[in-house]
């Protein structure tokens, strides 16, 4: 995190107050990276407004998460897709950054406890058979490959709308193989469409411990059952892949990062997951 110690201007503002002072404060940027909550993705849109209004000549919306359908997969991803129809409408120039499934939210759960410390709250099992393959990233890289486009983007070498940053592709059975030496059992998580379909006739607010939970389920089902998130298919969505575009650029791989979980240094994400009520299997099945 960059911090006022290393020379970053930091300005405090109102995404709901006026958006002629969302303005003033955009003149003469070049590029805005929305890092906003998911579930308020909505309170991009006066951000949006006023970089148009500013002359800004990038605006990467909050995406940098997996593959998806645009419409009908994940409610995340609907609520994304409209602010990016937001931005169409009003011609502001963007690019659409993508980062596939962290590898830090991809480790079970397992009976022993010995990697719990770095498991994510919700995360208590592998999704359907565990065969599907998907698309993975370090959160150690996030930075760093908006940062070599951006570069480009303000040189006007490259004008990506879609970007995946692509790590390593990760199946379920291999992340078993992985954990076997110190588990002999890695719990699988069954998914069922008419469950998603229950939590999503609620409608539930983004604030919600039941959006969390529904994002979750949905995420799941996309990625290990319906095999959304791979560079197959975005490419086919229009994607450009990193592992293209950086062919010579340093990545972890999965396998590296689970060993450093096995000698106790890895850390948990979303922390604030933990007083939440985690969605146990008997629930999913």
């Amino acid at each position: 995190m960059l911090t006022r110690e290393q020379g970053v201007k930091v300005i405090s503002t109102d995404l709901s107050g006026s958006e002629s002072v969302l303005t003033e404060i955009l003149v003469e940027t070049d590029v805005v990276i929305s890092t906003i909550y998911g579930g308020s993705v909505m309170d991009e849109v006066p951000l949006i407004n006023a970089s148009k209004a500013a002359g800004v000549k990038r605006y990467l919306p909050c995406f940098f998460a997996t593959v998806a359908s645009p419409k009908g997969a994940l409610l995340l991803r609907d609520m994304k897709e409209d602010v990016l129809n937001h931005i169409k409408k009003i011609h502001q120039p963007f690019t659409v950054i993508d980062v596939g499934w962290w590898y830090q939210v991809n480790l079970p759960k397992l009976p022993s406890g010995r990697i719990d410390y770095a498991a994510m709250e919700t995360a208590d099992g592998i999704s359907g058979d565990g065969y599907a393959c998907f698309n993975s990233l370090s959160r150690d890289l996030l930075s760093s490959f908006p940062t070599k486009l951006l570069k480009q983007i303000v040189d006007l070498i490259l004008r990506p709308d879609l970007v995946i940053g692509e790590d390593h592709s990760v199946q379920g059975p291999r992340i078993s193989d992985y954990l076997s030496h110190i588990a002999t059992y890695v719990p699988y998580i069954g998914q069922s469409k008419w469950h998603i379909a229950k939590i999503e006739s609620t409608a539930p607010s983004p604030d919600s411990v039941e959006f969390i939970t529904l994002a979750q389920y949905q995420y799941w089902y996309s990625c290990c059952i319906r095999g959304d998130n791979t560079p197959k298919y975005a490419t086919f969505l229009g994607y450009l892949n990193t592992q293209e575009l950086y062919p010579h650029f340093e990545r972890r791989g999965f396998k590296p990062y689970v060993q450093e979980v096995l000698d106790g240094n890895g850390e948990m994400v979303y922390e604030h997951l933990k007083d939440l009520p985690a969605a146990s299997v008997d629930k999913k099945a």
